[in-house]
């Protein structure tokens, strides 16, 4: 017998639990044994009324024995009856018995063989760590239930195996990030403090360096920053939810960026109709803003550059296209994956490499969806559907504070 001490709900302290494949075998020794006594006990009674020998006899009549006696046939069929029953009873309750030793002992070891898969499920369970997370159950039984568990099992683990290793990759890829920057800082501070002819101008020269560096790594400290709050946000209430317009927030993005799009002379064609919807207006400003520019960051002299959006079917629309360096069609999901960067080396290029990240993050938190496409001349298209304003409630967030009496 196997019990589990468990905590007791009612109070402190542990109780015997227990478990499953007991339960089981219980359950079903107790139904097999049931059915046995209702069993005995028909047969019991069917002895005492189908037993009646001497029922029509007349009264005062006798019965011959083996032995030449005679006896009452009455008195005669009332003992016959009675050791009937007693012999019908007592070997009934010893078969009861040995049928219940049986089928408990048998429905222990069909539980037990039943339920192996969730031993298995267990055991893996607590092998399980950051370095095993390779270890599936891979059952190959029949088709049931318990198949069923296991792969859906199996299935978790894959996914809490790509979450490991992506998260795995992030932080190595954040460090990377941040640890360049301050390299250049402390490489070019070194350089200039070990010159002891270093003059005003070689210190101004290095303090651009430094100013440069701790800009670059201030971004993408924001831009984790942003990438953590619209990742918290994904598949959960929106913490705010105002209305907004799409529209609005494209041409605050593009006048943010005017000046580079003026240095590049890119052509920028724009058809911003109304794309209203509920949201976190920040969230969707850094959406826009993130695609603009990336635009333009990977655009290239005399290139363009086309902003649309719209609402349709109950959806608010925003497209961004641009022309640009070319991207395989094939390597356009990757670009949504943290610091990747299409067609730039990661330390050669501008940027963080988040952008795109924290569009598809700002996309879930909203409950849309992002999608792009690569151009056949170089460039690439993305096209953003978010929830209209008509089918998304405004949440006004508000605080009580309780004074104390």
């Amino acid at each position: 017998m196997t019990v589990y001490l468990g905590r007791n709900r009612r109070g402190p302290g542990f109780t015997l639990r227990p478990t499953l494949r007991l339960r089981l075998t219980l359950l079903n020794g107790i139904l097999l044994v049931g059915a046995g006594a209702i069993l005995v006990l028909l047969a019991w009674l069917l002895v005492g009324d189908v037993m009646h020998p001497a029922v029509g006899l007349q009264e005062g009549s006798t019965v011959t024995l083996a032995d030449g006696t005679s006896v009452d046939a009455v008195k005669w069929q009332d003992t016959l009856v009675g050791e009937a029953s007693r012999e019908v009873l007592v070997k009934g309750l010893i078969a009861l018995v040995a049928i219940g030793i049986i089928a408990i002992a048998g429905a222990y070891a069909v539980a037990g063989r039943a339920l192996r898969p969730l031993h298995n499920v267990t055991q893996t369970a607590r092998r399980l760590g950051e370095e095993t997370l390779d270890q599936r159950i891979r059952y190959s039984g029949a088709d049931d239930e318990v198949a069923e568990l296991a792969r859906t099992f199996d299935a978790m683990l894959d996914r809490l195996a790509g979450a490991f290793e992506s998260q795995k990759r992030f932080v190595a890829n954040a460090s990377h990030e941040l640890r360049t920057p301050l390299a250049v800082m402390r490489t070019e501070i070194d350089v200039t403090l070990s010159d002891d002819e270093a003059d005003v101008a070689e210190y101004r020269r290095m303090a651009k360096v430094v100013r440069n560096a701790s800009e670059r790594a201030n971004g993408l400290v924001d831009a984790l920053l942003v990438l953590a709050r619209s990742e918290a946000q994904s598949g959960r209430r929106l913490v705010r939810k105002v209305p907004a317009d799409l529209a609005m927030s494209v041409t605050n993005a593009l006048s943010a960026v005017s000046a580079e799009a003026e240095r590049l002379k890119l052509d920028v064609t724009t058809d911003l109709q109304p794309a209203q919807v509920v949201g976190d207006p920040s969230l969707l400003d850094r959406l826009a803003g993130n695609l603009i520019e990336n635009a333009i960051r990977y655009n290239h002299l005399l290139g363009r550059l086309w902003l649309r959006t719209s609402t349709v079917g109950g959806q608010a629309k925003l497209v961004v296209g641009n022309t640009g360096y070319e991207v395989e069609p094939g390597d356009v999901p990757g670009l949504f994956e943290p610091f990747r960067r299409g067609g730039w080396e990661r330390t050669g290029s501008r940027g963080s490499g988040l952008g795109l990240s924290i569009v598809r993050a700002v996309c879930d938190a909203h409950g849309g969806t992002v999608s792009a496409v690569a151009q056949a001349g170089g460039g690439l298209e993305v096209t953003v559907l978010l929830p209209g304003a008509s089918s998304t409630p405004v949440v006004a967030a508000t605080a009580t504070v309780k004074t104390a009496r």
